[in-house]
């Protein structure tokens, strides 16, 4: 039977009520598991700070996490978090709407990323468990913050069944305002080191390319003859031999046959393979080439550059500044949706001799 547990850090006795909370006294988590994976998430950005997948007689971490659940709070990474309002970044922090300039908060440079300084992944969401094999979080932003315009009412469900897990994600609002989350595991699928020889195959036609700062010029180009182009599934090695790393948005080729495609498959050299199912139009594929802490990761991974690749689905980045992508607008009484699907296997046909 899956089975899933609540568990709190620090001391266990609680503080006194005449001292202040600190973030760690706050700091809660909860385990869901079942026969082929495990799965632990903080109330803390709703960060997903373990995902381990039975391999033989032994758990196998598929993605980097802290050993202490406390780093996640000073995290400058965002290692597992769900991030928004706004993913990726938001050029000159900030767009119109309604006829108005709104002010975001800028936390990287003159732009913003993932939602701003307080972003979801920086706050603490309510938490609970719901089923064996589900949790809860729920996260009410309120107007104004990080200069988003309306209240947001945030809900993410986590389900695990047999060797895959799924994130529900909604949000209600009472104003129109931009939405766009996205899901920022870090995936390594049991290998420490490097993901250079790991695997991606990814029905993307096009891709996004990038002003200097991150931000999406407004262009969209086609993968073929690039680094980018993950059709055939060869190694990032292969189609980055000069190792330079990727971060940047991939545009998905519209399938008519399925609401949640197959839309990339991670496969690493151990015979751990990763299918991505999603609802959204593309996503960021970033190989942590900005990785760098002497913190060590759960399993004595090292943070650092290359350790692990992030496939984050999500819609257009800078959608609110960019009038010929998707929007991103959510309007009052059509909540916003995202549905991401993660299946684990192991001992791939193409698993190294």
């Amino acid at each position: 039977m899956p089975s899933a547990s609540q568990s709190s850090i620090g001391a266990s006795s609680p503080p006194h009520a005449h001292l202040p909370e600190t973030a760690a006294d706050q700091l809660r988590w909860l385990d869901l598991e079942t026969d082929h994976l495990r799965l632990r998430v903080l109330n803390f950005g709703a960060v997903t700070a373990r995902l381990e997948l039975r391999v033989g007689d032994g758990w196998v971490p598929t993605v980097l996490g802290y050993d202490d659940m406390v780093s996640y709070l000073g995290d400058p990474f965002y290692l597992g978090a769900i991030v928004g309002r706004l993913a990726n970044r938001v050029g000159g922090a900030g767009f119109d709407v309604a006829g108005r300039r709104v002010a975001l908060d800028a936390n990287e440079g003159g732009n913003q990323l993932h939602g701003g300084t307080a972003g979801l992944g920086r706050v603490f969401w309510e938490i609970q468990q719901v089923a064996d094999d589900a949790a809860e979080l729920r996260y009410t932003s309120a107007d104004g913050e990080n200069g988003y315009p309306g209240c947001a009412e945030f809900l993410l469900r986590i389900t695990v069944s047999g060797a895959s897990v799924s994130y529900d994600m909604s949000a209600s609002v009472d104003q129109t305002t931009p939405i766009n989350l996205a899901q920022h595991n870090y995936y390594t699928l049991g290998v420490t080191g490097d993901v250079w020889g790991h695997r991606l195959c990814c029905p993307a036609a096009a891709y996004l390319p990038l002003r200097p700062d991150g931000v999406p010029t407004g262009a969209i180009a086609p993968v073929a003859g690039t680094s980018l182009d993950f059709t055939d599934g060869q190694s990032f090695a292969e189609l980055d031999p000069q190792r330079r790393g990727t971060d940047t948005h991939v545009i998905f080729a519209k399938g008519a046959d399925s609401h949640m495609p197959e839309v990339a498959k991670l496969t690493a050299p151990n015979g751990v393979a990763m299918r991505v199912f999603s609802d959204q139009p593309g996503a960021q594929i970033y190989t942590a080439t900005h990785l760098n802490s002497a913190v060590t990761a759960q399993g004595g991974q090292q943070l650092a550059p290359f350790a692990a690749v992030c496939i984050e689905p999500q819609g257009f980045p800078d959608a609110v500044n960019q009038p010929d992508f998707p929007s991103v607008m959510v309007q009052p009484g059509r909540p916003y949706h995202q549905r991401l699907s993660l299946n684990f296997s192991t001992n791939e046909a193409d698993q190294d001799d």
